[in-house]
């Protein structure tokens, strides 16, 4: 069974190739004509991404985790989140990452909410003080229908009360979600005692999504896209908050649509917009999912996960 589990990443990958055939053709040809330069600089951003998750990662549990399997996990993690919706590929792998590194099952899932807080609180954090910095850089009139903003938020807003309602009134679920809120709570004020670990989540929940916004200004430059780079930063972070909320692998299809969309609304032509985002996506997704998910079988099948 575990020889046969080495295989379904590849399976999905292959799957996945063939689904998005056309994107990775019109991708690697805007590749063939970019600056190759800003490319590798978007490359190295992308390898960096790794590393962020991983002192995030271990920021958010006391025990320590081993270095090398750990930063191994992350790069199998990414190609598992890229195959599965979104952020369930990546919890699972690394979940099961630490019960087998001896952390318990409440203070491992502990630790993942609180990774997920922090990526979260460092996604809006750096949004928020670029629209700050940059108030009018972000035109979204032209993109959204009149009066369409407010039923939005109140949309969101219902979603939200709908599911505390359902959590207060169903008391398995209560009992249950009042019980992960305390070994949460516990684990968060247990790693904020110790200033390295919360050096590393809080450290490391701002540099994964500012280096992931970089690759893609750096992309920008390579194409030439003349949209100035922090507000390439600032399209990248408003895209990526807006499609957390849609569950499709790795976003795929989604994170497209939303960064074209976003870069079209900081000023970016359509045409190039376009290429640009289909080139950043070969460099950040297509090209480490190979060894993404050789490197996910290889840890399968060394018990790693």
């Amino acid at each position: 069974m575990r020889q046969v589990l080495c295989l379904v990443p590849l399976v999905l990958v292959a799957v996945a190739a063939v689904r998005h055939r056309s994107v990775l053709a019109e991708g690697f040809g805007h590749l063939r004509t970019a600056s190759w330069p800003w490319l590798l600089a978007a490359a190295t951003a992308t390898c960096l991404t790794w590393v962020a998750a991983a002192i995030t990662r271990q920021g958010a549990v006391l025990q320590p985790l081993p270095k090398g399997r750990l930063l191994a996990t992350q790069f199998a993690a990414g190609a598992a989140n890229h195959l599965l919706p979104t952020g369930l590929g990546a919890g699972a792998v690394n979940l099961r990452f630490m019960t087998v590194c001896g952390v318990p099952p409440a203070r491992s899932s502990a630790a993942l909410a609180l990774y997920l807080l922090a990526e979260c609180v460092g996604r809006l954090g750096l949004l928020a003080a670029l629209l700050v910095a940059f108030p009018d850089a972000l035109r979204l009139g032209p993109l959204l229908p009149d009066g369409s903003a407010l039923p939005l938020l109140l949309g969101a807003v219902g979603l939200v009360v709908v599911a505390g309602a359902v959590t207060a009134l169903v008391r398995p679920l209560r009992t249950r979600v009042s019980a992960f809120a305390r070994d949460a709570l516990d684990e968060a004020r247990s790693v904020h005692t110790r200033p390295a670990r919360a050096l590393a989540l809080w450290g490391g929940s701002l540099a994964f999504p500012a280096l992931q916004a970089t690759g893609l200004a750096a992309v920008g430059q390579a194409l030439r896209l003349p949209v100035p780079p922090a507000h390439t930063v600032l399209a990248y972070l408003a895209a990526t908050v807006a499609v957390a909320l849609v569950p499709t692998p790795g976003g795929l299809g989604s994170v497209e649509a939303a960064l074209i969309v976003a870069l079209v609304a900081v000023g970016g032509p359509a045409a190039v917009a376009t290429a640009v985002v289909l080139a950043y996506r070969i460099i950040t997704v297509w090209l480490p999912l190979v060894p993404g998910a050789l490197t996910l079988g290889a840890l399968v099948r060394l018990k790693v996960i």
